[in-house]
This record gives C-alpha cells, structure tokens and sequence, in this order.
C-alpha cells in the first residue's frame, strides 16, 4: 500500500489512501465532535479510556480529530488531581491513539488539538504572558524563541495542531478578549504574526520536524470589530476596513507558511465566516493561494442552521463555504447524509479530506503515532526551560506611562516601601484567561519579587487594601497606615481573567456568570472599562498619605484610569506577564532592568472616548465639548529611566528598482543604559483612496549606553509603502506621502517629515499583491 510507504510523497500517500476510503471514513476525518478530557478518566492505577471514546471511534471507524486531550483549567474540570501531567501525558496521549489506529481499518492516526494561547494550556505547561504583553515588547525575535518552545513542549506531550490567538485586532477595549490581541495595529500584529508561525513551525517544508507543530491561526477574520465590544456580536465591518486592518496579519502568517487557520465567530458582509465562501474560497483559497486546513470555531457550524434551517444543511454550507474540520457540532456528523442527499458534491468533500489527511502525513503520524519517544528533552525538562523565556517576554513587555521627578527606579534612600493593593501579593491574576490550574507556589508576585530583590536593610511591608471588584473599602485603613510610614508606596491594582470553579460557561466554553472576580477574558466583556471601585478608593487615600506613589496596573485590557495619572508619581503598566511577571515586575521598578515596553494599544481616558486607535481615518477628528477625543497615552508609547533624541530623517539609495532607505541618528542623551523602539509611520497626502492618519509601517528596537549615537536604517518598498486599493488589492499606488519617525504615534503627528512620491517608476523587487 502506497500510503504506508514514507519514502513516497505527501501528495501521492495521501491521494492513494483517500482511494480507499469508504465515505462514512471520509466524513469521519473532518469531525471533531468530542471534547477530548471526555476520552479518560484517571484512576489511582493510571489512565482508562472511556465508553465515550469508544463510542466515537466506532461511529466513524476511527477518528479525524480529538480536541483538548490535555486541556486543562475550570471549564473542562481537569485538575492535577485528575488530569494528565508534564509525566504522563505523552503516556495517555498514546494509549488514545492507539485505540483510535486499532478502531481504524485503514490505520489512520487521530490529529490531537490543543491550545496554545500563550503556552500549552496543560498541565505543567509553560505559561508565557498574554498576547498584548506580546505585542507590548515589540521583539518579534524574542517572541519566536518562545514559540518555539511553546511548539516542543506540545509536541512532546503528544499533540499534534496548536490553536493559536494571533489574527484579532484590537480596536475596542470594551472586548474580554483584548488580551488575546498582539494590539491595535495591523502592521505591528503582522510581524508577530510571522514570528510565531517561523517558532512553531520552522523552516516550510514537506515534513514537520519532531519538536514542530502546525499553527492554526485564529480568528480569520474581523472578530476584534465586533459592536460594543461584546464577544460574538454582530460586526459593521466593511470591505475596506477588513482589508486594511483585519487581513494583513492573516496573510503575513499565511506567507510565512501557517498550515492552517480558524474561521472565526462574526459575520463579513451578513455572512457567518464558517459558512462565507467570499472570505474562505474566492480570498483566502483562490485570491491568496492557501492550501492550507480551514476550521470551524467551536459550535460555529450548527450557528449556520439560523441560515440554513437545520444541521445537514449547516454542515453542507459550511463545507462548501471552504471549512474542513468541524469543532462540537452536530453538522458535520450528518455529510455522509449531506452528499446522498446532493447538498454537497463528494469532490467537495474529498479535498477537505485531503487536506487533513496531508497534515498527518506532513506530522509523521503514520510512521510514529505516538510522542513518548518522539524528543530526547522530556517534557518535564522543557517545562523548566520554560520559565526564563517566560520572565525575559515579561520583563520586555513592561512598560512606563509617566516618571514624574524620577522617582523611579526606587532610590536607594527609599528604605521603607509599602506593597499595596490586591495584586501585590498573588499570582493567579497575572495569568491570564486560558491558562490551566498551575501548582502551589509556582510564580513569584511583584511582593515576592521586592523581598527577594530588594537590597538589604529595605523594610517592605504588605496590605491587600481592597479586592480586585467591589466597593468593600475595610482594608483600606490598614494600607493607608502602612503607606504614610513608607518612603515609597507601590500599589499594583488591576483586572483579572482567572476563572474558577465558580465560573459559569456557555457551551463553547466562554464565561457567562463572573462571581470570582473576573473581569477580563472570552465573555467578560465591560460596558465601562472603570476597575472596581474600591481599587480607586485606595488609590486616592494611598496618595493623600504625601508619601510618594507608584501604581503598577496589571491587566488584559487598557482599563480608564486616569487617577493614576493624575496622583501618583510613576504609573507602569503591564499586560498579564505570567506566573513570574513579579520578578519582571520588580527588577523594573528597583532598577535592575529598563523599561522596554511600549503600548501596542492606545489607553483611553474613558469608555465614553471610544473609539481612540491612532490610525483612524485622516478627517477632522475634533475634541467633545465635554471632553478630549484624545488617548490618555498613545499607541508606540513608553519611557525609559533614560533620555533619547531623534535626529532629523534623511533619504538615500535613490533607486527606482531597489525602493530606498531612510536613516535616522538616535542618541542616549540620559545617565543610563536603555532601549528606545524607533517607529517609522507613513501619511499619505495625495492618495486615489481616503487615507488613515498615520500607518505604523517599520519598527527597529536600539539598545544605546550613554552618550551613544547610531543610525538606524529603513528599508522603503512595498511592505512600507504599499495600500489597499479601490479594488482591495493591495499594491504601490501612485502618490504622495509623508514618512515620519517617532518614539510614538502621538510623537510623529509633531515629528520632521521626509516628502515621498510614489509614481509609475517606483517598483519594488518584494511588491507582491496581497
């Protein structure tokens, strides 16, 4: 049999094993009904597989797919008391493949999917910051290496297909997923985009090397603009604002040779993206050329009946529509039925097998099913290698909003320094939402980090003052008592997306009822982005003390806090950075680190501004009478303890074929070693369409010790100068622009301009349509 034979080709094993399939097969591989901690049941002997499973391979002969295996966190009940662990889930992970190859007549090994939103989201799984952290570090480089890791540990435990958060933009922070977003810029989203698909999936190719996993990206597409900022609503979302904002991360991971993608929950054009053949086929297959694995978001198929009028029809339409593997639904268990029926021509449905069956063949499945001997790293060993990646993403990803008289970093002579407030002391709220139930005293919270960093001879005392929600201000006395005798207060106040056993969830998995404090995370959507009320209270009775104040906002959204501003003398904020963001937390704030984060989100003053992304269209965008239209901080910002000016920009490499360069001389004028990101935008003038204010089209990060000048280069072709046309192609267009660098978006509307044309002899070798 051909399709036993490794030395044949992807393509001939996978066409000679689809030749001999019967079609209940074939329908089988494209469901993956079942939510895989449903296939075990641990018992004080080891690990039994369920009837569940049972049930399932022999309904299709087999099995296409099995969804969380290793899952693990409030939703699914899987705990380390009852779940499968760094040791043996590679154990368990091969005794269900081996039940689904034995239940198979042909031998076809299961694909295990599981989520990786900023780390396995296992057991003993590293834990990395969320994505906005992610985008907050601005280090494509440093956020590839964590990919990577990522991608080995996954794969040592046995999985297959990692779920990856990557394509959603961030255009109101009223949405619980705003976490989960690299930002609010299209640009900035793109290269880390492209970074993680390189770190999970190496080098393209035929085959996926052992410590590799192909990335579904998600969500395609449009799903950060949703109305109100709730999850799952209904989008005004139009041609041109998909195209400019929500589609070039899609397509930058894409070229980099993502094996697969996620269709998306929101509707394009009154459409459903699971069943929209406009965004499945005529883009993303015909227009961009994927070949690539299309996958429904959980129970998204069945959402299609609304349309259709019942779940065969669904299924049929999300088929045709370009999905390939379902997620829970009940549709694409009727195909079989959808294909007797004429619904769905069986062509159709031989390409979606295809590309599953393509995947496996890519992953090595056939020759070596199981992962237990797969990596000569155990996964317990990786796990532990994990951390230092973990802490160096947290620690870039800190990022200082103002530094009034600099008080930080914390002074030697501040010996004395109060801890407050309801962060300061724990580490679940630095986690983020998907993030499975972590062991007792893993992590370090910004209290630890002070008393283990701190020189000798500081004295750091502790009050919790308030809870994370709620108006209950009895622990405020204590805190405020504690920070009149300090030197220095430090309150680390913010929002939370740890879910608990109290948590109530929709059927797909989203929270619905938050008792536990939740206030951020898929479902936990904010009409205002106010924290709770007594956290302020604290705030201004910590200030009124004199003794100066430093907040340290940890959260997954850029809540509107512009007392802090207002009353403190130094205000970081940081994106949940992970179990051990307190170290990074406290390195900054004593000084043994730089602040290196820069916004990759604007952060309004109040819900009431919203929106207030840089790159809105270019027209008179006036103050309210009652308020500013302006941010509080500007996407791109962030101080360092130093200082640094910006030389004016200069052209060269006048080449009409090569596009040119861009060259700015960047100088440490401080005392202190530190890191600026300098952030070249374009203004288009003269345009055949209306143009945004400002575009982020390069970025290039500069380590610079005092006293120190370098020039740094831009490179100007298509990636930096290239639009979407009036036909929604992207491509140069002729006419007449402004490039400005900057420390900031806001900086650049103030920035010396360099005038650029863009005529019919300006070509780029790298201009290819998107």
């Amino acid at each position: 049999m051909l399709y036993r034979n490794p030395t044949a080709s992807v393509e001939a094993r996978t066409r000679d094993l689809l030749g001999r399939m019967t079609l209940r097969e074939k329908v089988g591989q494209l469901n993956q009904r079942m939510y895989g901690w449903n296939a075990y049941r641990r018992t004080p002997s080891g690990f039994e597989l369920t009837e569940a499973l049972h049930a399932e391979t022999e309904r299709f002969a087999g099995l296409g797919a099995l969804y969380g295996l290793l899952r693990a966190d409030a939703w699914s009940g899987v705990d380390h008391a009852t779940g499968a662990d760094a040791a043996d889930s590679a154990a368990l992970a091969e005794m269900v493949q081996r039940h689904v190859v034995s239940e198979s007549r042909l031998g076809i090994p299961a694909l295990f999917v599981e989520e990786v939103p900023h780390g396995h989201m296992a057991l003993d799984g590293t834990v990395f910051p969320v994505n906005l952290a992610v985008g907050a570090t601005w280090d494509p480089e440093l956020y590839e290496q964590a990919a990577a890791h990522a991608a080995a540990e996954l794969r040592s435990r046995g999985g297959h297909l990692a779920l990856v958060s990557a394509l959603d933009i961030a255009r109101d922070p009223r949405w619980g997923r705003t976490e989960e977003c690299f930002g609010e810029d299209p640009y900035l989203a793109s290269r880390l985009t492209g970074a993680l698909v390189r770190g999970m999936q190496g080098d393209p190719g035929d085959l996926f090397a052992p410590d590799k996993v192909p990335v579904v990206l998600k969500h395609f597409a449009g799903q950060g603009a949703t109305i109100g900022g709730r999850n799952s609503a209904e989008s005004e979302l139009g041609p041109r604002e998909l195209h400019e904002i929500h589609l070039p991360a899609a397509r930058a991971g894409l070229r980099a040779g993502a094996a697969a993608v996620m269709a998306a929950y929101n509707e394009v054009e009154g459409m459903p993206c699971s069943g929209n053949r406009a965004l499945l086929h005529d883009l993303l297959r015909r227009r961009w050329g994927f070949e690539g694995l299309v996958m429904a978001d959980g129970l998204a198929v069945d959402r299609l009946a609304r349309i259709t009028g019942d779940p065969v029809s669904a299924g049929a339409l999300a088929l045709n529509s370009g999905v390939d593997l379902s997620l829970w639904d009940e549709g694409f268990t009727h195909l079989e039925e959808a294909v007797e029926r004429g619904l769905v021509r069986e062509e159709t449905l031989d390409a979606a097998v295809t590309r599953v069956l393509c995947l496996k063949f890519r992953l090595g499945l056939f020759e070596r099913p199981c992962a237990a001997d797969q990596l000569a790293t155990p996964p317990t060993a990786l796990a532990a290698l994990g951390r230092d990646l973990s802490t160096a993403l947290a620690r870039a990803a800190v990022t200082l909003l103002h530094n009034n008289g600099g008080v930080l970093p914390i002074p030697s002579t501040a010996t004395r320094i109060a801890v407050l407030g309801p962060h300061a002391a724990t580490t679940a709220h630095q986690l983020g939402d998907y993030t499975a139930p972590q062991r007792p005293g893993t992590g370090t919270s910004v209290l630890d980090g002070l008393r283990r960093l701190a020189p000798p001879g500081v004295e750091i005392t502790h009050a919790r003052g308030c809870a994370l929600t709620g108006d209950d201000t009895s622990g405020i006395p204590e805190a405020v008592a504690l920070a009149a005798a300090a030197d220095l207060a430090v309150l680390v106040l913010g929002g939370s997306s740890a879910r608990t056993p109290e948590t109530g969830f929709a059927a797909n998995g989203a929270a619905q009822q938050t008792g536990s404090g939740m206030t951020c995370g898929e479902g936990v959507d904010l009409a205002g982005l106010r924290l709770g009320e007594a956290q302020y209270e604290l705030l201004r009775a910590a200030s009124a003390t004199g003794t100066p104040a430093v907040v340290v906002l940890v959260q997954g959204r850029p809540h509107a806090v512009p007392e802090a501003a207002d009353l403190t003398a130094a205000l970081l904020t940081v994106w949940y950075p992970g179990p051990w963001g307190g170290d990074a937390i406290a390195e900054v704030l004593l000084g043994h680190a730089e602040p290196a984060g820069r916004l990759p989100v604007s952060v309004p003053r109040s819900a009431a501004q919203l929106p207030v992304y840089y790159n809105h269209k270019d027209t008179e965008y006036g103050a309210y009478v009652d308020d500013s239209a302006e941010p509080l901080y500007s996407f791109g910002h962030g101080l360092s303890y130093t200082t640094f000016k910006y030389g004016p920009p200069r052209l060269s490499g006048l080449s009409g074929l090569s596009g040119h360069t861009i060259e700015v001389d960047v100088t440490n004028t401080g005392k202190r070693h530190g890191r600026t990101v300098v952030q070249l935008y374009v203004r288009r003038l003269l345009t055949p369409v209306w143009p945004r204010t400002l575009e982020l089209r390069a970025f290039h990060s500069v380590d610079l010790a005092p006293g120190e000048c370098r020039t740094v280069t831009f490179s100007l072709g298509a990636d930096q100068l290239a639009q979407v046309g009036a036909d929604l192609e992207t491509a140069l267009l002729p006419g007449t622009l402004e490039v400005r660098i900057a420390e900031s978006a806001r900086a650049a509307l103030t920035a010396v301009p360099v005038l650029f044309r863009v005529d019919q002899n300006f070509t780029a070798p790298d201009a290819t349509p998107l």
